[in-house]
């Protein structure tokens, strides 16, 4: 009898879900500008805006822009001109380059489009960046962003998840909350492929070399060895290069001489890259031997070795192994360790206790014991305040508050490593960086890497010059990347 009365509840339920959907469903399509037919969809264009805005902020503070005025200046430009005559010219778009070296490039709700400084390294020519930007500009104008969120919201509702419709916006403000994750939201191969297409369409538009596409895609399958980074890889989030390049030379192959486009701009298009980072910028700090460095704000802490790290613009992250202890670094808006210690133990859902002023390493600072509640469980750690150089540092160790009192030693031994770095190789390290030379002559890519040494192996210097191989031969007049430095790879 019990188990009767179950099924029916159950079949009442499920029946009143999809009689909601249905509902939802009706009201809640509009016409997707890229096709003109009906798409799902939950959010307005302004709360599209609104998504993308705030997560733009987000990507900024947290990877950052590459302070470099002129291409920043330059890849505005040319996304500009491809979003203006899109299918939807009057969205805020925005177009930037993230300070991150590996090759990627993104598309948040609303237009706001970043590429990495990785990605810059690699292409070698206007053409190619315009069918990179084109690509996210049509992520974009099909509005494939908020169709994956919308079918997201779908599912939940599906799982049981009651009053999602009738408070659109409260569930808005939760997805607001999301920041980075939209960038790990996955489109579907039906998306990448109409982007790719999309993508064509407005880069041959304004009148670019066609072939050039392929170009991007091929250089990303032949790399080998991606740098690391916070955001997911090209590769992860853009499937299957090899099929697409014998899709995209198809394509131009099967179009008319005169509609292949001839603009390829690549010696303009160089001259933006000469000079920029390749690879990552140990000035902004480096993992090395259990510890962490950081050469432009002179100072170092120890990591435990096998930890894995993330040094983001904002904070410096380190993981165990296990994934049952963790470190945070930042700097705080506080004038000393003290006021920092009192903002930190203010917050709601936070125990703070045992303060103490201590001298570490010859620098003033604050230690202290916290529990914390978090959304995933409570935690429990040692967090301290130290003054250098007139910053304050916060370095946050912490555990499952069940498991913390194993952890204990190692958080002391973490903090009380912090202090000023005094290495001087560590201190006078440099980035490498891209310099682009003209060879005079006909020379293989060995020769002039012969003439012209590269702190990257020849593999890798064939790729960012979309050369077949380092026995290829380079014609006079070519312009070539080569990678100069310190650190090799």
């Amino acid at each position: 009898m019990r188990l009767e009365a179950s099924y029916s509840m159950k079949s009442h339920t499920s029946a009143r879900i999809a009689v909601t959907i249905a509902a939802a469903l009706a009201a809640s399509c509009a016409t997707n500008p890229v096709t003109g037919q009906r798409q799902l969809s939950l959010i307005s264009e302004s709360q599209e805006i609104q998504m993308g805005q705030e997560a733009a902020k987000e990507v900024e503070q947290t990877i950052g822009l590459v302070d470099n005025a002129p291409l920043q200046a330059y890849v505005r430009r040319v996304g500009m001109t491809m979003a203006q005559s899109s299918e939807r010219p009057n969205l805020p778009w925005s177009f930037g380059v993230v300070d991150d070296p590996t090759p990627n490039a993104f598309a948040l709700p609303g237009g706001f489009i970043y590429v990495t400084r990785g990605m810059t390294t690699l292409m070698r020519s206007e053409a190619e960046m315009a069918s990179v930007l084109g690509h996210e500009i049509g992520h974009v104008t099909a509005r494939h962003s908020v169709s994956a969120i919308s079918h997201q919201q779908l599912a939940q509702l599906g799982l049981g998840v009651g009053g999602l419709f009738s408070t659109r916006v409260q569930q808005l403000g939760g997805l607001l909350s999301t920041g980075l994750g939209l960038l790990f939201l996955q489109n579907g191969r039906d998306a990448e492929r109409q982007a790719d297409d999309l993508g064509f369409r407005y880069a041959q538009g304004r009148g670019y070399a066609m072939s050039e596409m392929s170009d991007v895609f091929r250089a990303l399958e032949r790399l080998s060895s991606p740098e690391r980074s916070a955001l997911p890889t090209f590769l992860s989030t853009h499937p299957s290069p090899g099929a697409r390049v014998e899709t995209i030379d198809a394509k131009v192959a099967a179009l008319p001489s005169a509609s292949r486009g001839s603009i390829v701009r690549e010696s303009e298009y160089l001259r933006q890259i000469n000079g920029m980072v390749y690879g990552e910028d140990p000035r902004q700090g480096f993992f090395r031997d259990g510890e962490f460095v950081h050469p432009d704000l002179r100072f170092r802490f120890a990591v435990p070795r096998g930890w894995k790290g993330e040094n983001l613009k904002q904070a410096v992250i380190s993981v165990s192994p296990q994934q049952n202890a963790a470190l945070q670094l930042t700097i705080v808006q506080a004038q000393s360790p003290d006021t920092a210690a009192r903002q930190f133990a203010s917050q709601s859902g936070v125990a703070f206790s045992d303060a103490s002023s201590q001298n570490i390493n010859g620098l003033r600072a604050v230690t202290g014991y916290f529990q914390a509640a978090t959304e995933s469980g409570n935690v429990a750690g040692i967090a301290a305040w130290v003054s250098h150089e007139g910053r304050t540092y916060q370095l946050i160790t912490y555990a499952p508050e069940n498991s913390v009192a194993s952890q204990e030693s190692v958080f002391q031994q973490i903090i009380r490593s912090f202090g000023p770095l005094r290495d001087q190789a560590a201190l006078n390290v440099q980035a490498n960086r891209l310099e682009i030379v003209t060879v005079p002559d006909r020379v293989t890519l060995s020769e002039f890497n012969r003439r012209n040494p590269s702190v990257v192996d020849l593999n890798e210097l064939a790729v960012i010059n979309d050369v077949a191989s380092p026995s290829a031969a380079l014609a006079p007049g070519t312009m070539v990347k080569r990678v100069v430095g310190t650190t090799r790879r």
